[in-house]
């Protein structure tokens, strides 16, 4: 009973730690954005990527490069998809000088409609040359039935004969 007890609360103390360090990580990412006297500047490597073509209901992680041009740490704040067929992640800790970060869509390409996609991200960083950033990829999904609307006129009414 005592081994179970201790367990308990180790399993407790181990938990409560992990999240209390993931906070403060959190928080000093927010403090970092919010002072500008921490802003550093960026770089996208890959800030545009075509994923060229995928069949209708398949997933495709697409990556896009950062590199810290400045010297201050690099910190990724956010990163917000366009649409809820996209989920994005990104490079957690803050990134040195010199060094690079990622972001990564995952693509689920169920919910997408047929031919060419396009979608975005917007990504927040502590970072003078602009604390947004825009990410496009592109491609092809096949197999999908398209999104193009087809338009066909309205044929006129015939005049009325009086």
């Amino acid at each position: 009973m005592k081994l179970l007890s201790f367990l308990c609360f180790a399993s407790i103390t181990f938990f409560s730690v992990s999240c209390e360090n993931e906070t403060k990580v959190q928080l000093n990412a927010a403090e970092a954005a919010a002072d500008s006297t921490n802003y550093t500047t960026v770089q996208w490597l890959d800030s545009i990527v075509s994923f060229g073509s995928i069949n209708m209901g398949e997933t495709i992680q697409v990556k896009f490069r950062c590199k810290n041009t400045g010297d201050k740490p690099l910190v990724i704040t956010n990163a917000k998809p366009g649409c809820g067929c996209t989920v994005a992640d990104y490079t957690k800790e803050p990134i040195a000088p010199g060094k690079e970060g990622v972001v990564t869509a995952a693509f689920d390409s169920k919910k997408a409609h047929g031919g060419t996609v396009e979608k975005s991200i917007i990504v927040t960083t502590n970072t003078s040359n602009g604390t947004e950033h825009y990410l496009k990829f592109m491609g092809e999904v096949k197999g999908a039935p398209s999104n193009d609307k087809i338009v066909v006129p309205h044929a006129m009414p015939a005049e009325k004969k009086s």
